[in-house]
């Protein structure tokens, strides 16, 4: 999967999600679609645990620089 922006992500799982609960996809369709979803759901939960670790890497330097 190409690299994919975390809002443009997430608005690809909005339209998945939307296509499924609107029967719009056919068992092959489907199991395309799912694994797409799957990939893109991979890919937001690792920009998240970055943007955690990059966000807890600061508080700490910050902390240590009021001591």
């Amino acid at each position: 999967m190409k690299a994919i922006k975390y809002e443009e992500a997430v608005r690809r799982l909005e339209e998945i999600v939307e296509q499924m609960e609107n029967n719009e996809l056919d068992i092959d369709s489907l199991s395309d679609k799912l694994k797409e979803a799957q990939g893109l759901v991979k890919s937001c939960k690792d920009k998240l645990t970055k943007a955690d670790r990059e966000v807890e890497k600061l508080l700490q330097e910050k902390r240590l620089s009021e001591e």
